[in-house]
């Protein structure tokens, strides 16, 4: 199974990037990973926030294929602790799916679409963080739980 990150905008800040690429790099030892970062939608400034977010829908549906498992980044999604989002990641490798596609969306969320489109929606916490930092908290998350697979020392409990 693949995991790919679909992103809206690259990631500005040299710290975030710096912290996501320590994390892929060693991501890599266990899965195949990638994130895919959109073009952000352009003159958003100027728009209504739902062609906003319509615009930027166009852009994550193309992205997808037919077999894709999606999974939203969506504060009203389901919450894990490390140890169950190990767990979750653990069930859909054993499904077979060919590749498990989570997005996390602009700065107003997802279109409709969208919505449908998804077989799941997963909370970090109830907490809002920045779009960039997420990238580099999910990417962490998504190590973190492949050392807890493999029993390794990397997380404590």
């Amino acid at each position: 199974m693949k995991i790919c990150l679909l992103v809206i905008g690259k990631t500005d800040a040299a710290y975030i990037r710096t912290g996501i690429e320590e994390y892929e790099k060693r991501l890599t030892r266990y899965v195949p990973y990638e994130m895919r970062v959109l073009p952000d939608v352009k003159n958003s400034k100027n728009m209504p926030e739902s062609l906003q977010k319509g615009k930027e829908g166009e852009l994550i549906l193309g992205q997808l294929q037919a077999g894709d498992v999606v999974v939203l980044l969506d504060e009203k999604g389901k919450q894990f602790t490390s140890t169950g989002f190990s767990g979750y990641l653990a069930q859909k490798m054993q499904t077979g799916i060919k590749r498990l596609v989570f997005v996390i969306g602009g700065p107003y969320g997802f279109a409709e679409d969208v919505y449908k489109r998804a077989n799941d929606k997963l909370s970090l916490s109830k907490m809002t963080f920045s779009h960039q930092m997420v990238r580099m908290i999910f990417v962490e998350q998504v190590y973190r739980a492949m050392t807890i697979m493999n029993g390794e020392p990397y997380h404590h409990e």
